[in-house]
């Protein structure tokens, strides 16, 4: 697991890829309030509304085919308020990536991690890239209403050589399935409709019918007109025809006006659901879409920030999850509820002072019997 101190932080290259006065600095900061110091330090965007890309080159380069791959980090976004808006993604780049110039453009992997704008827009991107194409899951991991407030979250991926994949926040599952599931368009589907299979003839597929027990109302005049003019209004005394012009009562809603009749619609009894082909294993599919494109020889951050004050921290990638969930145990889980009670403290310790109402109503008092006594001398 990456943790953060001055040295380590110099392992990192801030990249250069947009002008000076867009790029925001980073430094390594635990934050103004936290849990425990050492597991909450980290890299912190110091600048508003600014694009943040910074990377560091593993080690060693691998791949994980046939292994597990685990991708686990934790962020805080302190100054986290109704307007707060910033990505939160971390990218596996492949062998060779420039780093003074990793940005946007920059061909990856695999992108994940969170994107929060308000409390409205709020997800996690789970976003793989093939062939030059990065796809996007087509249903968004949806966070819940705890997973966006200014504490810190711990995000995890967990892609398995069967193909299946999970994401989870704070050690609680999102997102599960299998990468054949559709849900990205390139992977290769586990099944695919049967070509052979076709609707029946007798197939009912109206939710609705017109019910055929329905009649017009003898009374139903379809001639009424939707406006008439009112038999109640008199033209007024003052009302001159020679100078108002020919006076009309004004028109009204017509009471009997009923329109067109129509025949009600009822729920149809033979109704038996949308057709669709049954499913047949898809030949084309070989459960290797979990295998990333490429050696992974980088791992970056690339943001756009409105507020500053997010901290990224914990950044571990790994080929277990039992490793994953024994870092999470000690680094992050402990300090849940320390990190609540310190927010408290921080907040009573930095809230506004309150007026001196009552100082100066002593001092309006004093003046007051000073008064007094000149005007008894």
């Amino acid at each position: 697991m990456q943790t953060f101190t001055p040295e380590s932080f110099a392992t990192w290259v801030p990249s250069e890829w947009k002008p000076a006065s867009d790029i925001g600095a980073w430094d390594v900061s635990s934050g103004d309030w936290y849990g425990n110091a050492e597991a909450a330090r980290g890299m912190r965007t110091t600048q508003d509304a600014k694009f943040y890309a910074i990377s560091k080159k593993l080690d060693k380069p691998f791949s994980n085919k046939g292994k597990q791959l685990v991708v686990q980090f934790a962020t805080k976004n302190e100054k986290k308020g109704s307007s707060y808006c910033a990505g939160g993604y971390i990218k596996l780049l492949p062998t060779g990536t420039d780093q003074s110039k990793f940005g946007g453009d920059t061909p990856y992997q695999l992108m994940f991690g969170p994107d929060l704008c308000g409390y409205d827009v709020s997800r996690v991107h789970l976003i793989f890239s093939k062939d030059g194409t990065n796809m996007l899951k087509k249903e968004d991991i949806k966070l819940e209403w705890n997973d966006k407030n200014e504490f810190t979250h711990l995000y995890t991926l967990v892609i398995n050589p069967d193909n299946t994949y999970e994401v989870l926040v704070d050690m609680s599952s999102r997102a599960k399935g299998n990468l054949g599931d559709g849900q990205w368009s390139l992977f290769p589907t586990k099944e695919v409709d049967d070509s052979t299979d076709k609707k029946p003839a007798d197939w009912v597929d109206e939710p609705k019918m017109v019910d055929p027990a329905a009649k017009k109302p003898e009374d139903w005049d379809e001639n009424e007109p939707q406006m008439i003019k009112d038999p109640a209004a008199t033209k007024p005394e003052d009302w001159d025809d020679a100078d108002d012009g020919a006076w009309e009562a004004p028109m009204i809603d017509n009471p009997k006006y009923k329109g067109k009749w129509t025949v009600p619609m009822i729920d149809n009894p033979a109704y038996k659901g949308v057709w669709a082909p049954k499913k047949v294993p898809n030949p084309a599919y070989v459960g290797d879409s979990y295998v990333l494109p490429g050696e992974v020889g980088v791992v970056g951050f690339e943001l756009w920030v409105v507020n500053s004050g997010s901290i990224f921290s914990q950044v571990l990638i790994t080929d277990s999850l039992d490793e994953a969930k024994a870092v999470a145990d000690k680094t992050f889980t402990p300090f849940v509820e320390a990190e609540k009670e310190a927010k408290k403290a921080f907040d009573e310790k930095n809230k506004p002072a309150e007026p001196a109402a009552d100082a100066n109503a002593d001092a309006a008092g004093a003046g007051a019997e000073d008064d007094d006594d000149h005007e008894e001398l």
